[in-house]
Protein backbone atom coordinates (compact mmCIF):
# COMPACT_ATOMS: atom_id res chain seq x y z
CA UNK A 1 0.00 0.00 0.00
CA UNK A 2 2.46 2.36 1.42
CA UNK A 3 4.47 2.12 -2.32
CA UNK A 4 1.54 2.67 -4.13
CA UNK A 5 0.65 5.87 -3.07
CA UNK A 6 4.24 6.81 -2.93
CA UNK A 7 4.65 6.28 -6.21
CA UNK A 8 0.90 7.95 -7.47
CA UNK A 9 2.21 10.96 -5.84
CA UNK A 10 6.28 10.17 -7.55
CA UNK A 11 4.52 10.51 -10.79
CA UNK A 12 2.67 13.83 -10.17
CA UNK A 13 5.21 15.61 -8.82
CA UNK A 14 7.60 14.19 -11.78
CA UNK A 15 6.25 16.05 -14.34
CA UNK A 16 6.40 19.54 -12.42
CA UNK A 17 9.94 19.35 -13.38
CA UNK A 18 9.68 16.88 -16.66
CA UNK A 19 8.29 19.01 -19.51
CA UNK A 20 10.25 22.08 -18.28
CA UNK A 21 13.32 20.02 -19.96
CA UNK A 22 11.30 19.93 -23.29
CA UNK A 23 10.59 23.91 -24.00
CA UNK A 24 13.49 24.83 -26.05
CA UNK A 25 12.57 22.05 -28.26
CA UNK A 26 8.90 22.87 -28.32
CA UNK A 27 9.84 26.39 -29.23
CA UNK A 28 11.37 24.82 -32.18
CA UNK A 29 9.46 21.47 -33.21
CA UNK A 30 6.39 23.58 -32.56
CA UNK A 31 6.97 27.25 -33.68
CA UNK A 32 6.19 28.50 -30.42
CA UNK A 33 6.19 31.65 -28.68
CA UNK A 34 7.52 32.47 -25.18
CA UNK A 35 4.23 33.15 -24.23
CA UNK A 36 2.58 29.73 -25.18
CA UNK A 37 5.62 28.14 -23.83
CA UNK A 38 4.86 29.51 -20.87
CA UNK A 39 1.27 28.56 -20.71
CA UNK A 40 1.96 25.04 -21.51
CA UNK A 41 3.47 24.88 -18.03
CA UNK A 42 1.08 27.41 -16.32
CA UNK A 43 -2.63 25.56 -17.93
CA UNK A 44 -1.05 23.00 -15.98
CA UNK A 45 -0.34 24.56 -12.92
CA UNK A 46 -3.82 26.59 -12.78
CA UNK A 47 -6.27 23.74 -13.36
CA UNK A 48 -4.17 21.72 -10.92
CA UNK A 49 -4.37 24.52 -8.35
CA UNK A 50 -8.32 25.73 -8.88
CA UNK A 51 -9.64 22.08 -8.18
CA UNK A 52 -7.33 21.00 -5.69
CA UNK A 53 -9.92 22.12 -2.82
CA UNK A 54 -12.76 20.74 -4.86
CA UNK A 55 -10.85 17.39 -5.73
CA UNK A 56 -10.11 17.04 -1.59
CA UNK A 57 -13.40 17.28 -0.88
CA UNK A 58 -15.56 15.59 -3.51
CA UNK A 59 -12.63 12.43 -2.29
CA UNK A 60 -13.79 12.71 0.83
CA UNK A 61 -17.22 12.37 -0.01
CA UNK A 62 -16.98 9.45 -2.47
CA UNK A 63 -14.45 7.47 -1.61
CA UNK A 64 -10.34 8.79 -1.96
CA UNK A 65 -9.06 5.42 -3.69
CA UNK A 66 -11.39 5.66 -6.43
CA UNK A 67 -11.00 9.47 -7.04
CA UNK A 68 -7.82 8.63 -7.21
CA UNK A 69 -7.77 6.20 -9.76
CA UNK A 70 -9.80 7.98 -11.91
CA UNK A 71 -7.45 11.12 -11.63
CA UNK A 72 -4.47 8.97 -12.65
CA UNK A 73 -6.34 7.68 -15.62
CA UNK A 74 -7.77 11.47 -16.65
CA UNK A 75 -3.51 12.41 -16.57
CA UNK A 76 -2.06 9.78 -18.05
CA UNK A 77 -4.54 9.80 -20.75
CA UNK A 78 -4.49 13.73 -21.34
CA UNK A 79 -0.38 13.10 -21.04
CA UNK A 80 -0.29 10.22 -23.62
CA UNK A 81 -2.55 12.44 -25.67
CA UNK A 82 -0.28 15.74 -25.62
CA UNK A 83 2.32 13.43 -27.28
CA UNK A 84 0.35 14.26 -30.50
CA UNK A 85 -0.45 17.62 -30.52
CA UNK A 86 0.36 19.39 -33.65
CA UNK A 87 0.16 23.13 -32.42
CA UNK A 88 1.06 24.80 -29.32
CA UNK A 89 -3.29 25.02 -29.07
CA UNK A 90 -3.32 21.46 -28.34
CA UNK A 91 -0.32 20.76 -25.66
CA UNK A 92 -1.44 23.70 -24.13
CA UNK A 93 -5.39 21.79 -23.78
CA UNK A 94 -3.71 18.87 -23.46
CA UNK A 95 -1.71 20.09 -20.26
CA UNK A 96 -4.91 21.63 -19.00
CA UNK A 97 -6.57 18.57 -18.59
CA UNK A 98 -3.57 16.99 -16.87
CA UNK A 99 -4.45 19.71 -14.41
CA UNK A 100 -7.59 17.83 -13.70
CA UNK A 101 -6.16 14.69 -13.09
CA UNK A 102 -3.24 15.75 -11.16
CA UNK A 103 -5.94 17.30 -8.49
CA UNK A 104 -7.72 14.60 -8.33
CA UNK A 105 -5.12 12.42 -7.79
CA UNK A 106 -2.64 14.26 -5.34
CA UNK A 107 -5.12 14.97 -2.22
CA UNK A 108 -5.98 11.28 -2.03
CA UNK A 109 -2.81 9.78 -1.78
CA UNK A 110 -1.69 11.84 1.75
CA UNK A 111 -5.34 11.64 2.91
CA UNK A 112 -5.75 7.79 2.42
CA UNK A 113 -1.58 7.39 3.70
CA UNK A 114 -2.71 9.73 7.07
CA UNK A 115 -5.75 7.25 7.15
CA UNK A 116 -4.03 3.95 6.97
CA UNK A 117 -1.20 5.00 9.61
CA UNK A 118 -2.72 6.27 12.36
CA UNK A 119 -0.64 6.55 15.58
CA UNK A 120 1.93 9.37 15.24
CA UNK A 121 5.08 7.74 15.16
CA UNK A 122 3.24 6.12 11.97
CA UNK A 123 1.95 8.94 10.38
CA UNK A 124 5.76 11.08 10.55
CA UNK A 125 7.11 8.41 8.99
CA UNK A 126 4.85 7.57 6.00
CA UNK A 127 4.63 11.50 5.58
CA UNK A 128 8.15 11.55 5.78
CA UNK A 129 8.89 9.37 3.47
CA UNK A 130 5.91 11.25 1.12
CA UNK A 131 7.74 14.45 1.29
CA UNK A 132 11.12 12.48 0.71
CA UNK A 133 8.97 10.69 -2.93
CA UNK A 134 8.37 14.83 -3.92
CA UNK A 135 11.56 16.06 -3.82
CA UNK A 136 13.33 13.23 -5.36
CA UNK A 137 10.61 13.35 -8.26
CA UNK A 138 10.83 17.26 -8.83
CA UNK A 139 14.26 16.81 -8.62
CA UNK A 140 14.69 13.92 -10.95
CA UNK A 141 12.40 15.40 -13.78
CA UNK A 142 15.39 17.22 -15.25
CA UNK A 143 17.40 13.79 -15.48
CA UNK A 144 14.56 11.76 -17.13
CA UNK A 145 13.43 14.80 -19.42
CA UNK A 146 16.82 15.41 -20.27
CA UNK A 147 17.62 11.68 -21.12
CA UNK A 148 14.30 11.31 -23.32
CA UNK A 149 15.18 14.30 -25.28
CA UNK A 150 18.88 12.98 -25.85
CA UNK A 151 17.44 9.77 -27.39
CA UNK A 152 13.78 10.48 -28.54
CA UNK A 153 11.40 13.41 -29.81
CA UNK A 154 10.02 16.01 -27.60
CA UNK A 155 7.13 14.18 -27.65
CA UNK A 156 8.58 10.98 -25.68
CA UNK A 157 8.37 13.14 -22.15
CA UNK A 158 4.65 13.27 -22.64
CA UNK A 159 4.18 9.67 -23.96
CA UNK A 160 6.25 8.31 -20.86
CA UNK A 161 3.26 9.20 -18.67
CA UNK A 162 0.63 7.12 -20.09
CA UNK A 163 1.67 3.84 -19.83
CA UNK A 164 3.26 4.96 -16.02
CA UNK A 165 -0.05 5.76 -14.88
CA UNK A 166 -1.88 2.82 -16.07
CA UNK A 167 0.80 0.49 -14.59
CA UNK A 168 0.37 2.66 -10.58
CA UNK A 169 -3.58 2.39 -11.37
CA UNK A 170 -2.97 -1.12 -11.17
CA UNK A 171 -1.00 -1.01 -7.59
CA UNK A 172 -3.49 1.03 -6.18
CA UNK A 173 -6.02 -1.51 -7.10
CA UNK A 174 -3.96 -4.16 -6.12
CA UNK A 175 -2.60 -3.24 -3.00
CA UNK A 176 -4.61 0.04 -1.66
CA UNK A 177 -7.64 -1.67 0.69
CA UNK A 178 -10.93 0.12 0.19
CA UNK A 179 -11.71 2.53 2.54
CA UNK A 180 -14.96 2.22 5.19
CA UNK A 181 -18.14 3.95 3.28
CA UNK A 182 -17.47 7.72 3.37
CA UNK A 183 -18.83 10.03 5.83
CA UNK A 184 -22.35 11.02 4.36
CA UNK A 185 -21.38 14.86 3.90
CA UNK A 186 -24.02 16.90 1.20
CA UNK A 187 -21.90 18.90 -0.64
CA UNK A 188 -21.02 22.33 0.06
CA UNK A 189 -21.41 23.38 -3.63
CA UNK A 190 -21.35 27.26 -3.16
CA UNK A 191 -17.94 26.56 -0.93
CA UNK A 192 -16.89 24.32 -4.06
CA UNK A 193 -17.51 26.78 -6.38
CA UNK A 194 -15.97 30.13 -4.39
CA UNK A 195 -12.80 28.71 -3.75
CA UNK A 196 -12.25 27.28 -7.25
CA UNK A 197 -12.63 30.61 -8.28
CA UNK A 198 -10.79 32.03 -5.53
CA UNK A 199 -7.58 29.85 -6.15
CA UNK A 200 -7.80 30.45 -10.01
CA UNK A 201 -7.98 33.83 -10.34
CA UNK A 202 -4.79 34.03 -7.61
CA UNK A 203 -2.60 31.98 -9.43
CA UNK A 204 -3.37 33.32 -12.59
CA UNK A 205 -3.14 36.93 -11.11
CA UNK A 206 0.30 35.76 -9.59
CA UNK A 207 1.56 33.93 -13.35
CA UNK A 208 0.76 37.05 -15.04
CA UNK A 209 1.90 39.57 -12.86
CA UNK A 210 5.10 39.72 -13.80
CA UNK A 211 4.37 40.84 -17.46
CA UNK A 212 1.76 43.17 -16.43
CA UNK A 213 3.78 44.42 -13.88
CA UNK A 214 3.21 43.49 -10.09
CA UNK A 215 1.91 47.12 -9.65
CA UNK A 216 -0.39 47.60 -12.75
CA UNK A 217 -4.20 47.95 -12.85
CA UNK A 218 -4.79 44.53 -14.09
CA UNK A 219 -2.53 42.97 -11.53
CA UNK A 220 -4.08 44.96 -8.31
CA UNK A 221 -7.57 44.15 -9.91
CA UNK A 222 -6.40 40.10 -9.90
CA UNK A 223 -5.54 40.49 -5.78
CA UNK A 224 -8.39 42.49 -5.11
CA UNK A 225 -10.34 40.21 -6.59
CA UNK A 226 -8.81 36.99 -5.36
CA UNK A 227 -9.15 38.81 -1.57
CA UNK A 228 -13.56 39.42 -2.37
CA UNK A 229 -13.71 35.79 -3.34
CA UNK A 230 -11.59 34.76 -0.28
CA UNK A 231 -13.86 36.01 2.04
CA UNK A 232 -16.90 35.28 0.14
CA UNK A 233 -15.69 31.38 0.61
CA UNK A 234 -15.00 32.36 4.23
CA UNK A 235 -18.40 33.76 4.86
CA UNK A 236 -20.17 30.99 2.78
CA UNK A 237 -18.21 28.34 5.09
CA UNK A 238 -19.04 29.66 8.37
CA UNK A 239 -22.72 29.48 7.05
CA UNK A 240 -23.07 26.38 5.70
CA UNK A 241 -24.33 23.54 7.65
CA UNK A 242 -21.84 21.47 6.64
CA UNK A 243 -19.14 23.00 5.04
CA UNK A 244 -16.76 21.92 2.80
CA UNK A 245 -13.82 23.03 5.28
CA UNK A 246 -14.50 24.63 8.93
CA UNK A 247 -12.37 27.66 8.22
CA UNK A 248 -12.41 27.94 11.99
CA UNK A 249 -9.28 25.49 11.91
CA UNK A 250 -7.12 27.74 10.79
CA UNK A 251 -7.01 29.14 14.68
CA UNK A 252 -5.18 25.99 15.38
CA UNK A 253 -1.12 27.50 14.68
CA UNK A 254 -0.66 23.63 14.37
CA UNK A 255 -2.22 23.94 10.75
CA UNK A 256 -1.97 27.48 9.62
CA UNK A 257 1.82 28.05 10.92
CA UNK A 258 2.48 25.09 9.31
CA UNK A 259 0.74 25.63 6.21
CA UNK A 260 2.85 28.96 5.85
CA UNK A 261 6.10 27.08 6.77
CA UNK A 262 5.06 24.37 3.59
CA UNK A 263 4.15 27.73 1.23
CA UNK A 264 7.61 29.42 2.24
CA UNK A 265 9.34 26.12 1.81
CA UNK A 266 8.31 25.71 -1.66
CA UNK A 267 8.18 29.48 -2.82
CA UNK A 268 12.37 28.66 -2.01
CA UNK A 269 12.29 25.22 -3.77
CA UNK A 270 10.83 26.41 -7.04
CA UNK A 271 12.46 29.48 -7.03
CA UNK A 272 16.27 27.59 -6.29
CA UNK A 273 15.40 25.12 -9.50
CA UNK A 274 14.19 28.42 -11.37
CA UNK A 275 17.85 30.42 -10.61
CA UNK A 276 19.94 27.09 -10.92
CA UNK A 277 18.62 25.81 -13.82
CA UNK A 278 19.56 28.60 -15.50
CA UNK A 279 23.26 28.96 -14.16
CA UNK A 280 23.81 25.51 -14.77
CA UNK A 281 22.66 25.42 -18.66
CA UNK A 282 23.57 28.85 -19.64
CA UNK A 283 26.49 29.53 -17.47
CA UNK A 284 27.98 26.37 -17.26
CA UNK A 285 27.01 25.40 -20.46
CA UNK A 286 25.50 21.77 -19.20
CA UNK A 287 22.85 20.15 -21.02
CA UNK A 288 19.38 18.99 -19.68
CA UNK A 289 20.20 15.94 -19.09
CA UNK A 290 23.94 16.93 -17.66
CA UNK A 291 22.11 19.88 -15.65
CA UNK A 292 19.53 16.93 -13.59
CA UNK A 293 22.09 15.10 -12.67
CA UNK A 294 24.21 18.00 -11.29
CA UNK A 295 21.02 18.12 -9.01
CA UNK A 296 20.95 15.21 -7.81
CA UNK A 297 22.65 16.44 -4.21
CA UNK A 298 19.39 17.74 -3.31
CA UNK A 299 17.34 14.85 -4.57
CA UNK A 300 19.05 12.89 -1.98
CA UNK A 301 19.10 15.30 0.80
CA UNK A 302 15.58 16.59 0.50
CA UNK A 303 14.56 13.00 0.37
CA UNK A 304 17.13 12.19 3.65
CA UNK A 305 15.86 15.66 5.45
CA UNK A 306 12.32 14.58 4.82
CA UNK A 307 12.31 11.45 6.19
CA UNK A 308 14.79 12.06 9.58
CA UNK A 309 12.47 15.53 10.15
CA UNK A 310 9.36 13.84 10.30
CA UNK A 311 10.96 11.27 13.11
CA UNK A 312 12.83 14.79 15.38
CA UNK A 313 9.40 16.59 15.51
CA UNK A 314 8.12 13.55 17.16
CA UNK A 315 11.28 13.57 19.68
CA UNK A 316 12.30 17.19 19.28
CA UNK A 317 9.07 19.02 18.72
CA UNK A 318 7.93 20.52 14.95
CA UNK A 319 8.72 24.40 16.12
CA UNK A 320 12.37 23.10 16.44
CA UNK A 321 13.06 21.66 13.10
CA UNK A 322 11.05 23.63 11.34
CA UNK A 323 12.60 26.64 12.47
CA UNK A 324 16.13 24.80 12.01
CA UNK A 325 15.17 23.94 8.27
CA UNK A 326 14.51 27.08 7.26
CA UNK A 327 17.32 28.95 8.91
CA UNK A 328 19.03 26.06 6.90
CA UNK A 329 17.41 27.18 3.40
CA UNK A 330 18.11 31.00 4.13
CA UNK A 331 22.19 29.79 5.44
CA UNK A 332 22.28 28.51 1.86
CA UNK A 333 20.78 31.61 -0.16
CA UNK A 334 22.91 34.34 1.69
CA UNK A 335 25.84 31.71 1.03
CA UNK A 336 24.97 31.21 -2.78
CA UNK A 337 24.40 35.11 -3.35
CA UNK A 338 28.37 35.87 -1.65
CA UNK A 339 29.88 32.98 -3.65
CA UNK A 340 28.22 31.93 -6.64
CA UNK A 341 30.61 32.78 -10.20
CA UNK A 342 31.71 30.73 -13.27
CA UNK A 343 34.73 29.93 -11.44
CA UNK A 344 33.01 28.13 -8.25
CA UNK A 345 33.99 24.75 -8.10
CA UNK A 346 31.39 22.07 -8.13
CA UNK A 347 31.87 20.70 -5.12
CA UNK A 348 31.57 23.47 -3.13
CA UNK A 349 28.03 23.84 -5.40
CA UNK A 350 27.18 20.13 -4.54
CA UNK A 351 27.62 20.74 -0.37
CA UNK A 352 25.45 23.92 -0.75
CA UNK A 353 23.01 22.11 -2.32
CA UNK A 354 22.86 19.41 0.90
CA UNK A 355 22.59 22.36 2.86
CA UNK A 356 19.70 23.23 1.32
CA UNK A 357 18.44 19.83 0.10
CA UNK A 358 17.95 18.80 3.92
CA UNK A 359 17.02 22.40 4.85
CA UNK A 360 13.55 21.46 2.68
CA UNK A 361 13.35 17.73 3.91
CA UNK A 362 13.59 19.41 7.61
CA UNK A 363 10.78 22.07 6.58
CA UNK A 364 8.34 20.73 4.56
CA UNK A 365 7.42 16.71 5.87
CA UNK A 366 7.32 18.00 8.94
CA UNK A 367 4.88 21.17 9.10
CA UNK A 368 2.48 18.45 6.19
CA UNK A 369 2.73 15.96 9.37
CA UNK A 370 1.19 18.78 11.88
CA UNK A 371 -1.26 20.07 9.22
CA UNK A 372 -2.61 16.57 8.28
CA UNK A 373 -2.33 15.84 12.57
CA UNK A 374 -4.73 18.96 13.19
CA UNK A 375 -7.56 17.60 10.88
CA UNK A 376 -10.35 15.42 11.56
CA UNK A 377 -10.75 11.99 10.09
CA UNK A 378 -13.08 12.49 7.36
CA UNK A 379 -11.84 15.61 6.37
CA UNK A 380 -8.33 14.39 5.62
CA UNK A 381 -9.12 14.88 1.87
CA UNK A 382 -9.91 19.01 1.85
CA UNK A 383 -7.06 18.81 4.34
CA UNK A 384 -4.53 17.28 2.17
CA UNK A 385 -5.49 19.45 -0.35
CA UNK A 386 -4.57 22.73 1.77
CA UNK A 387 -1.56 21.16 2.15
CA UNK A 388 -0.94 20.88 -1.64
CA UNK A 389 -2.50 24.33 -2.56
CA UNK A 390 0.12 25.66 0.21
CA UNK A 391 2.91 23.90 -1.99
CA UNK A 392 1.26 24.85 -5.48
CA UNK A 393 0.68 28.57 -4.20
CA UNK A 394 4.46 28.24 -3.07
CA UNK A 395 5.81 27.41 -6.01
CA UNK A 396 3.41 29.49 -8.14
CA UNK A 397 4.59 32.73 -5.90
CA UNK A 398 8.41 31.53 -5.59
CA UNK A 399 8.93 31.56 -9.96
CA UNK A 400 6.69 34.74 -10.02
CA UNK A 401 8.78 36.79 -7.33
CA UNK A 402 12.06 35.82 -7.78
CA UNK A 403 11.93 35.89 -11.70
CA UNK A 404 10.73 39.13 -11.66
CA UNK A 405 13.71 40.07 -9.14
CA UNK A 406 15.99 38.55 -11.41
CA UNK A 407 14.69 39.76 -14.68
CA UNK A 408 14.27 43.56 -13.25
CA UNK A 409 18.36 43.57 -12.34
CA UNK A 410 19.20 41.86 -15.08
CA UNK A 411 17.90 43.78 -17.88
CA UNK A 412 19.01 47.25 -15.62
CA UNK A 413 22.42 45.86 -15.42
CA UNK A 414 22.70 45.47 -19.10
CA UNK A 415 20.65 48.44 -20.35
CA UNK A 416 23.88 50.20 -18.52
CA UNK A 417 26.83 47.68 -20.33
CA UNK A 418 25.93 45.82 -23.60
CA UNK A 419 27.76 47.68 -26.67
CA UNK A 420 25.54 49.60 -28.90
CA UNK A 421 24.76 46.51 -31.07
CA UNK A 422 22.42 46.57 -34.64
CA UNK A 423 18.84 47.18 -34.82
CA UNK A 424 16.87 44.41 -33.03
CA UNK A 425 19.78 42.44 -31.38
CA UNK A 426 19.63 44.60 -28.58
CA UNK A 427 15.87 43.61 -27.62
CA UNK A 428 16.88 39.99 -28.30
CA UNK A 429 19.85 40.09 -25.65
CA UNK A 430 16.95 41.37 -22.88
CA UNK A 431 15.10 38.87 -23.24
CA UNK A 432 16.99 36.21 -21.58
CA UNK A 433 20.55 35.12 -21.00
CA UNK A 434 20.59 32.57 -23.42
CA UNK A 435 19.52 34.72 -25.70
CA UNK A 436 21.67 37.24 -25.11
CA UNK A 437 24.66 34.49 -25.25
CA UNK A 438 22.86 33.19 -28.69
CA UNK A 439 23.44 37.02 -30.04
CA UNK A 440 27.43 37.10 -29.30
CA UNK A 441 27.61 34.04 -31.37
CA UNK A 442 26.43 35.52 -34.06
CA UNK A 443 30.07 38.16 -34.27
CA UNK A 444 32.23 35.60 -32.80
CA UNK A 445 33.74 34.89 -36.19
CA UNK A 446 33.52 38.59 -37.80
CA UNK A 447 33.89 40.65 -34.59
CA UNK A 448 35.28 38.60 -31.97
CA UNK A 449 35.82 41.63 -29.45
CA UNK A 450 32.26 42.54 -29.36
CA UNK A 451 31.02 39.04 -29.47
CA UNK A 452 33.49 38.83 -25.68
CA UNK A 453 31.67 42.16 -24.86
CA UNK A 454 28.21 40.80 -25.23
CA UNK A 455 28.80 37.59 -23.54
CA UNK A 456 30.53 39.50 -20.71
CA UNK A 457 27.83 42.08 -20.29
CA UNK A 458 25.28 39.45 -19.98
CA UNK A 459 26.93 37.51 -17.75
CA UNK A 460 27.52 39.93 -15.33
CA UNK A 461 23.83 40.75 -15.49
CA UNK A 462 23.14 37.55 -14.38
CA UNK A 463 25.17 37.25 -11.54
CA UNK A 464 23.51 40.43 -10.89
CA UNK A 465 19.85 39.90 -11.06
CA UNK A 466 20.65 36.08 -9.36
CA UNK A 467 22.69 37.26 -6.70
CA UNK A 468 19.53 39.32 -5.87
CA UNK A 469 17.19 36.69 -6.44
CA UNK A 470 18.81 34.42 -3.96
CA UNK A 471 19.13 37.43 -1.43
CA UNK A 472 15.30 37.95 -1.38
CA UNK A 473 14.71 34.01 -1.35
CA UNK A 474 16.94 34.00 1.90
CA UNK A 475 15.30 36.63 3.53
CA UNK A 476 11.96 35.11 3.00
CA UNK A 477 13.48 31.73 4.83
CA UNK A 478 14.42 33.82 7.58
CA UNK A 479 10.27 35.24 7.76
CA UNK A 480 9.67 31.68 7.77
CA UNK A 481 11.61 30.84 10.04
CA UNK A 482 10.58 33.79 12.84
CA UNK A 483 7.10 32.80 12.10
CA UNK A 484 7.91 29.27 13.29
CA UNK A 485 9.61 30.46 16.34
CA UNK A 486 6.74 32.73 17.46
CA UNK A 487 3.68 30.71 16.30
CA UNK A 488 3.89 27.06 15.20
CA UNK A 489 3.46 24.61 18.47
CA UNK A 490 6.05 22.27 19.61
CA UNK A 491 3.94 19.27 20.11
CA UNK A 492 0.49 18.65 19.81
CA UNK A 493 -1.97 18.42 22.25
CA UNK A 494 -1.87 15.04 24.15
CA UNK A 495 -3.86 12.44 22.87
CA UNK A 496 -4.20 8.78 23.54
CA UNK A 497 -2.15 6.48 20.66
CA UNK A 498 -2.38 3.02 19.80
CA UNK A 499 0.48 0.86 21.85
CA UNK A 500 1.81 -2.32 20.02
CA UNK A 501 2.90 -3.52 23.29
CA UNK A 502 -0.53 -3.27 24.87
CA UNK A 503 -4.00 -2.82 24.56
CA UNK A 504 -4.11 -4.26 20.87
CA UNK A 505 -7.85 -3.85 21.54
CA UNK A 506 -9.97 -0.92 20.64
CA UNK A 507 -7.83 0.41 17.77
CA UNK A 508 -10.56 2.40 16.20
CA UNK A 509 -10.96 4.98 18.83
CA UNK A 510 -7.34 5.56 19.23
CA UNK A 511 -7.19 5.90 15.50
CA UNK A 512 -9.64 8.20 15.38
CA UNK A 513 -7.99 10.64 18.22
CA UNK A 514 -4.44 10.10 16.77
CA UNK A 515 -5.85 11.78 12.90
CA UNK A 516 -7.66 14.51 14.87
Amino acid sequence: MLVALLTASFVINLDTTLVNVALPTLSLELDTSTAELQWVVDAYNLVFAALLLTSGSLSDRFGRKGMLMAGLLVFGVASFVGGYAGSPEELIAARAVMGVGAAMTFPGTLALLTGAFTSRKERALSIGLWGATAGVAIALGPIVGGFLLQHYSWASTFYVLGPVSLAVIALVALFVPKERDPAPHRLDYLGLVLSGGFMALLVYTIIEAPNHGWSSATSLAGFAGSVILLIAFIVSERRADEPMLDVRLFKDMRFSAASAAVTIAFFTLLGFIFLITQYFQFIRGYSALSTGVHLLPVAVSVAVGSTLGTRLAVRAGTKAIVTAGLALQAIFYFWVAGTLSPALGYEIIAIQMVVYGLGMGLTSAPATESIMGAVAADKAGVGSAINDSTRLLGGTLGVAVIGSVYATLYDSRLTSALPPLPSGLTDLAHQSVGAAFGVSGQFAADRPALAQAVHQAASDAFHDGLSLGCVVAGLVAVAGALLAVAFLPAQPPQQPEPDDAAEPADTTGHREAAVR
